[in-house]
């Protein structure tokens, strides 16, 4: 295994984690009459996967993890070859920072990822680093669907909307002169989101989001955000925006720069605030990983990306 069981259960309360499966804790080798695998083999099997990192992939990651452990409970189920372990896939929300961070010191198998991987992150990883993209996503700029300025404009500049986040624009009325002086609450992800990355580095370049934004821990939480505040504007994820909208519109996204995020757009580059959403690892992958990995790329994984408002990355 690539992590004693003592450092792995210490990962997992360092990082409160979510635990996904029919067992709390990585079980104990189990035996059955089917298994061909020697004592040794059965030892060094790894029955236990942890990611950990973006909010934005955590949904698809953790549903994943638990539909596999229902259908297989133990991994000789998966492959007659493997010893009859449970199967214990534990999968940990934190921001894709700490998903990078935890996979470059090895406090996870895999770091999900809601942004473009570093330069440094990539050397830090060596030369073993892979990135599994599983969905593509975009950060729409959205406000709450009972703004009137849903009926004044469908669409903003990347300077206004820069003016809008920096603080510079202050009120709706500065927006649009038909709205009201009501004041612009802005809602966006917290320091450590890929989001806030992408953003910064596609909308605000030098400008820095106004101290009074409300921080959101997740993308779902930003877009609940949004719609519970009549006077808000965030950068909801598409996936996010698509999930609120799901039982009637209480987020309406401005188109940016003239281009309406959809899946056409985010899938050519030609609407400017996208990113890939995905994990990494800087390791070979063991057989049991390679084994659920597999069941993320297939038909079931692609579905979980499409139900959760995301555009699968890969062909079901």
């Amino acid at each position: 295994m690539k992590k004693t069981l003592a450092a792995f259960l210490a990962g997992i309360m360092m990082l409160s984690l979510t635990a996904c499966g029919n067992s709390p804790a990585p079980a104990a080798p189990a035996t059955s009459g089917s298994v061909s695998a020697s004592a040794a083999e059965t030892a060094d099997f790894q029955s236990s996967i942890l990611f950990c990192g973006s909010t934005s992939l955590y949904p698809i990651i953790s549903s994943l993890a638990s539909s596999f452990t229902d259908e297989y409970v133990t991994w000789d189920k998966v492959d007659a070859s493997f010893p009859a372990n449970n199967i214990s896939i534990y999968v940990a929300p934190g921001g894709s920072g700490v998903g990078a961070s935890a996979v470059i010191d090895g406090t996870c198998d895999f770091g999900m990822i809601a942004r473009t991987i570093k330069d440094s992150e990539k050397e830090a990883l060596g030369a073993g680093y892979t990135e599994y993209v599983v969905a593509k996503d975009a950060l729409t700029v959205s406000v709450n669907a009972q703004n009137p300025i849903c009926g004044a404009l469908d669409d903003m500049t990347s300077d206004t909307i820069r003016q809008i986040f920096s603080g510079e624009l202050t009120t709706w009325n500065q927006v649009d002169s038909s709205l009201p002086a009501e004041a612009i609450n802005v809602y966006i992800r917290d320091l450590s989101g890929g989001a806030y990355e992408v953003f910064q580095k596609a909308i605000m370049g030098e400008s820095e989001v106004t101290a009074s934004a409300t921080q959101s821990a997740s993308m779902t939480e930003l877009a609940t955000n949004i719609a519970n505040d009549p006077w808000s504007i965030g950068y909801a994820g598409f996936g996010a925006y698509n999930k609120a909208n799901q039982d009637g519109q209480v987020l309406f996204a401005m188109k940016v720069d003239g281009v309406e995020a959809t899946e056409e757009t985010i899938l050519s580059g030609d609407y400017k605030v996208q990113r890939p959403v995905m994990f990494v690892t800087g390791q070979e992958l063991t057989a049991s990983e390679q084994a659920f990995v597999d069941y993320v790329f297939s038909d079931v994984g692609y579905q979980v990306v499409e139900d959760n408002g995301y555009i699968p990355a890969f062909t079901a």
